[in-house]
């Protein structure tokens, strides 16, 4: 969550100085919260879909090679994905309302820096130094850095707090 409340406050602070830039006197209260909206939304959504197929890798791999493998797997799609939606709201800019060009701003920037920085890079360079630490307050069970993976067609179980792999 924080990585998606620094993402929307970056994209906050470049776009106020972008529009004091090219001369927007002003702004519609509600071009921050549509923004809020739209980057919250996206960036969960994003999140949501790296750190689940990390946790797949995580119980075969071990948490750092889950890192890597979720990466290389999902990188690309959620590259991609926030290109194509970048560029679908950049061409609300074209519309000669401030509203909107403030809109297609905040939602283009923020989506390229959410998906080519935050997603790309800080969240995983974040979970990589956590290591296990990140899934608190659930740790992974089977599959840690010795390999092992669950029998065919079972669940790993979730440890207990205090207890051991072993």
């Amino acid at each position: 969550m924080l990585t998606v409340a620094l993402d929307f406050t970056a994209t906050l602070g470049v776009a106020a100085l972008v529009f004091r830039l090219f001369g927007f006197s002003g702004t519609d209260p509600s071009v921050p919260l549509y923004g809020f909206v739209f980057l919250v939304a996206l960036g969960v959504d994003y999140n949501i879909f790296l750190m689940s197929r990390v946790r797949e890798e995580t119980l075969r791999h071990g948490t750092r090679e889950g890192v890597r493998r979720g990466l290389v797997t999902t990188g690309g799609v959620i590259t991609s994905a926030g290109v194509v939606l970048a560029a679908t709201f950049a061409a609300l800019g074209v519309i000669p309302l401030a509203f909107l060009v403030q809109i297609a701003f905040i939602v283009a920037f923020g989506v390229l820096l959410d998906t080519l920085v935050v997603r790309s890079l800080l969240v995983p360079a974040l979970v990589w130094d956590a290591g296990d630490r990140v899934w608190w307050p659930t740790r992974p069970a089977a599959g840690g850095p010795d390999g092992r993976s669950p029998a065919p067609g079972r669940r790993p179980r979730t440890l207990l707090p205090g207890e051991d792999r072993a």
